[in-house]
């Protein structure tokens, strides 16, 4: 044989088929890659940087629970954990719902369904799956009132149809859904509920809520919310400024009126009016002088002295209902 008939002989390659003709190393590892990201996908889909919203929202019904013992503690951990995976599942629907939407966007279009990185299909078996864990997750949970969870659900199945392009209703029904969060917490902890701490928590979410209109309105105008035509940044203004008054008013009537603290309430409000004023003004500084109300839970999560005031805020709450419950320490 030639030299040259040598050369022309092709390689075997024993990374290209191994010694028995299988799957390459190379080939494996790609595969692994691949399944890798498509799960790191899915995850995101599920959003986990929004999950703290359900750890922030649904123990708030603890602060009128009538005793705090390892049982009250474990099921609002199960509704916490619980309403996280409902949360995912819509994220998802409304991804995939609003993936032409999003594809035109200059931030959105790199989520996963809107890229193509994961198929319309894919995501909806994904959110199956979610439904089913869901579905295990009540029925084999404690047994209490799961309505604000269907509730939740069923709002945001209509959210994603035609809520969601219709002015101020959009803003109200993810009001209502963080109502909803706190209502399975009071159902978990089985504690009379306060209308005016509702009443906060549904008002302080309408302020986050502007505030992150009123940037897409600032920045990217009204061609990726339809719903977006039915403001401006006057009237976003001005709904800031009577949700924000309705907020830190609602709040501090919790205090006067419903909160678990019995002699040591005045002492409570005095502590509580200039932090709570401080923490919502220093939003809407945020929002209206900084313009990083884009992503209203980085931003609260992000700002140290928001931080800093909602820990003060906590202590002293806490060291309130502690003196009101134990009157001989």
């Amino acid at each position: 044989m030639s030299a040259v008939e040598v050369a022309a002989q092709p390689e075997t390659s024993t990374t290209a088929t191994g010694q028995t003709g299988g799957r390459t190393p190379a080939g494996v590892a790609g595969r692994f890659v691949r399944a890798g990201r498509t799960g790191a996908d899915l995850t995101t889909l599920t959003r986990p940087h929004q999950w703290s919203k359900n750890l922030l929202a649904v123990p708030v019904a603890l602060l009128d629970a009538p005793g705090w013992s390892a049982a009250t503690v474990g099921r609002v951990g199960w509704a916490v954990l619980l309403f996280t995976v409902a949360s995912s599942l819509v994220y998802v629907v409304n991804d995939v719902a609003d993936r032409h939407l999003d594809s035109g966007h200059p931030a959105k279009r790199a989520r996963p369904v809107a890229s193509g990185r994961i198929t319309p299909g894919t995501a909806w078996s994904f959110a199956a799956a979610l439904a089913l864990l869901l579905v295990v997750g009540v029925a084999a949970g404690p047994a209490l009132s799961w309505w604000p969870l269907v509730g939740y659900l069923a709002l945001n199945l209509a959210y994603s149809r035609w809520l969601k392009h219709v002015p101020l209703v959009d803003i109200c029904v993810v009001g209502a859904g963080f109502v909803l969060r706190v209502l399975l917490g009071y159902a978990a902890t089985a504690g009379p509920v306060s209308a005016w701490l509702l009443t906060t928590v549904f008002a302080t979410c309408l302020v986050l809520i502007l505030g992150k209109r009123r940037q897409e309105l600032a920045v990217d105008g009204a061609a990726h919310r339809p719903a977006l035509r039915g403001y401006n940044l006057g009237l976003a203004d001005q709904l800031l400024t009577v949700n924000a008054t309705v907020a830190v008013m609602g709040f501090l009537l919790y205090l006067h009126t419903d909160a678990p603290v019995g002699v040591h309430r005045n002492a409570l409000l005095l502590a509580a009016v200039p932090l709570v004023t401080f923490g919502i003004s220093r939003y809407l500084q945020a929002v209206l002088v900084r313009r990083s109300g884009g992503d209203p839970v980085r931003t609260l999560l992000r700002d140290r002295l928001i931080v800093a005031t909602a820990a003060v805020l906590i202590v002293a709450f806490a060291a309130a209902l502690f003196a009101h419950q134990n009157p001989s320490s």
